[in-house]
């Protein structure tokens, strides 16, 4: 099997950046979802309640980014704020950002902040973890992986209901692996994955939201492929489809991914 694509979300629900090569660090792919937009009270606000970010195109340049064409400087001395990715998440302390207020209000025609994660060390990852183990404004761990046979079988799914296929898009995965039969990444779980020069370890499923349904390219919302999870791949804990990895790196370490190298699901 191979890597097949590769993808990081600059601001948390925001449109993706696609990669031939990627570094990766310990809470995640270089760049990944190290912004996210925050509403009044400080909770994060993603394409749940916002489909429209699919148009916000966040392009990385150092020591900032661009916003479809807005910059931002990384506000290293900006005001410290208690923030929250979903509500019932722990808190953790980020930088504002406010110069960009009123350009992420305006684009989204709501009250909103855009955030920085300036320390990658604040975070924890909760759950099927070890204690050092961080994660960037994810959802909740570094990486989510995907395979194609894994999506084959779900427009499979949707054409027998009579429905459109849907792309890979909507699953916002970071590391897209072909070459595998279908669910073979359930049989990964809690073990370990050799991608190129390195290893991750197989945290758990993931489990889909409404976002499946918000068409990456338009920001128009439909009714699937989370249907057909529901109704082929629904488990105690979930809609399922991908895998979260946790980078197997000591603090300080860094690899580096490419499309097209080999990868492996070790004993």
């Amino acid at each position: 099997m191979r890597i097949s694509a590769l993808h990081t979300y600059p601001v948390k629900g925001g449109h993706r950046l696609d990669h031939d090569a990627a570094r990766v660090e310990p809470w995640g792919l270089a760049g990944d979802r190290r912004w996210m937009i925050v509403d009044p009270d400080g909770v994060g606000i993603t394409q749940r309640q916002a489909p429209a970010l699919t148009g916000l195109h966040a392009v990385p340049r150092p020591g900032g980014l661009r916003l479809n064409g807005f910059d931002v400087a990384e506000p290293t001395d900006g005001p410290k704020a208690t923030l929250r990715v979903f509500s019932a998440k722990p808190p953790l302390t980020a930088r504002l950002a406010p110069a960009a207020t009123a350009f992420i209000s305006d684009f989204l025609d709501r009250p909103a902040r855009l955030a920085w994660l300036a320390d990658t060390t604040v975070r924890p990852i909760e759950t099927h973890a070890r204690p050092g183990d961080r994660v960037s404004f994810a959802d909740g761990y570094p990486l989510l992986l995907t395979t194609t046979a894994s999506l084959d079988a779900v427009n499979d799914w949707l054409c027998e209901a009579g429905d459109e296929p849907v792309p890979m898009t909507r699953f916002r995965p970071n590391v897209v692996l072909t070459g595998t039969p279908p669910w073979a990444e359930d049989g990964w779980l809690g073990g370990r994955l050799r991608l190129g020069d390195v290893t991750f370890r197989a945290a758990k499923s993931c489990s889909r939201c409404v976002v499946t349904t918000v068409d990456q390219e338009t920001g128009e919302v439909g009714r699937q492929p989370l249907r057909a999870l529901g109704r082929h791949r629904r488990y105690d804990d979930g809609l399922l489809f991908g895998i979260n990895l946790i980078p197997d790196l000591a603090p300080g370490d860094t690899g580096v991914l490419h499309v097209g190298e080999s990868s492996l699901a070790l004993p």
